[in-house]
C-alpha cells in the first residue's frame, strides 16, 4: 500500500467512527428526554464542548498545516532511510502511534504547561459523545512533537499522520455511558467503562488509564484501573462554566498568576513543568 492511501483509508475509518459517535448521540440525547434529564443546561455543555472545535481547528489549518509541510520536506530531504509500507509495517506504525499515544498523553497530565490544553477535554461535568470533539487549541501541537521520532524511524509522514488519525478515531466512541463492560475485551482494548475511569476527578481515578486503542499500556505501565463506581467528572477544581472562551483557556488565567509570582528561575520552571497542583 502506498503512504497516500493509507491515509486515506484512515479517514474513511474516521469518518466511520463519527458515524457511529452521531448515532449514540441520538441513543444519548432520546435517553436524556425520556428520563426528564435533558435540561437547558446540558445543551450549553454540549454546545461548550462543540464549541471547541473552532480555535482548535482554526490552528489545524493554519499553524498545523504549516508544520506537517515542513515535515515532508524534512523527510523527504533529510532522512534518507525509509521504512516499506506493507501491511506488518503498517501494522507496526499504529502500534507504534498508540504507544506514542500513551506517553504523550501521560506526560500531558503530569507537565502543566501542557494540561492548560488538555485539561480543557477533562473539564466538562457531564460525560456524553460531545466530550470527545472537545479539544484544547494547541493540543495538536504537542502530538506534533510527540509523533517526530516516528518520523525519524523512517516511517513517511502520511504513515505516520494516518496512524494518529486512526488512533484518535477509535477514541470517538468510548465517551458515552450507554455502554457498559465489554467482557474479556476490557483485558486488551480500551473501552467506554475504562475511559469513564480517565475522566472521572475521583481521588482513586485520577491520572489513570492513559491508553488509545490498547488497554495494555496501561497494565504494563501501571496506570490502570477498573471502573468500580460511577466516577465523577470534570476536574478537581470547580469548574463548571458553559462560557466558551472560559472552556477554551480555563487553565490559563492560573497560570499566568503563578507566573508573575514566580520569585526563582527553579520555582519557574516548576510552576510551567511541573505537575498541576506543584508549589514550591
Amino acid at each position: 500500500m502506498i503512504p497516500e492511501s493509507f491515509i486515506t483509508l484512515a479517514m474513511q475509518v474516521d469518518e466511520v467512527f463519527l458515524l457511529i459517535g452521531g448515532a449514540i448521540l441520538v441513543i444519548e440525547i432520546a435517553e436524556a428526554w425520556f428520563k426528564g434529564n435533558l435540561k437547558g443546561k446540558t445543551w450549553l455543555e454540549m454546545l461548550a464542548s462543540a464549541s471547541t472545535q473552532v480555535p482548535y481547528l482554526l490552528l489545524e489549518t493554519t499553524m498545523m498545516t504549516a508544520l506537517y509541510f515542513g515535515l515532508y520536506i524534512f523527510s523527504a530531504e533529510i532522512v534518507t532511510w525509509h521504512l516499506p509500507t506493507s501491511w506488518p509495517w503498517l501494522i507496526a506504525a499504529i502500534l507504534l502511534a498508540d504507544l506514542t499515544y500513551y506517553w504523550e498523553h501521560r506526560i500531558a497530565h503530569r507537565v502543566r504547561l501542557l494540561w492548560t490544553q488538555h485539561a480543557v477535554h477533562h473539564s466538562s461535568r457531564d460525560y456524553n459523545i460531545v466530550t470527545a470533539v472537545r479539544f484544547g487549541p494547541l493540543e495538536s501541537l504537542w502530538s506534533f512533537i510527540a509523533h517526530l521520532p516516528m518520523v525519524l524511524v523512517g516511517f513517511s509522514p502520511d504513515v505516520v499522520l494516518g496512524s494518529v488519525i486512526l488512533v484518535q478515531a477509535y477514541q470517538t466512541w468510548l465517551h458515552t455511558e450507554l455502554i457498559g463492560k465489554l467482557g474479556p475485551l476490557e483485558w486488551v482494548l480500551n473501552t467506554p467503562s475504562h475511559h469513564r475511569v480517565h475522566h472521572g476527578c475521583d481521588a482513586k481515578y485520577l491520572d489513570k488509564n492513559y491508553g488509545g486503542i490498547l488497554i495494555l499500556w496501561d497494565r504494563l505501565f501501571g496506570s490502570f484501573q477498573v471502573e468500580e463506581e460511577r466516577p465523577r467528572y470534570g476536574l478537581t477544581t470547580d469548574f463548571d462554566s458553559q462560557n466558551p472562551v472560559k472552556v477554551w483557556f480555563s487553565e490559563m488565567p492560573a497560570l499566568w498568576r503563578d507566573i508573575k509570582r514566580a520569585k526563582s528561575a527553579r520555582e519557574l520552571r516548576g510552576r510551567l513543568f511541573g505537575p498541576p497542583g506543584w508549589k514550591p
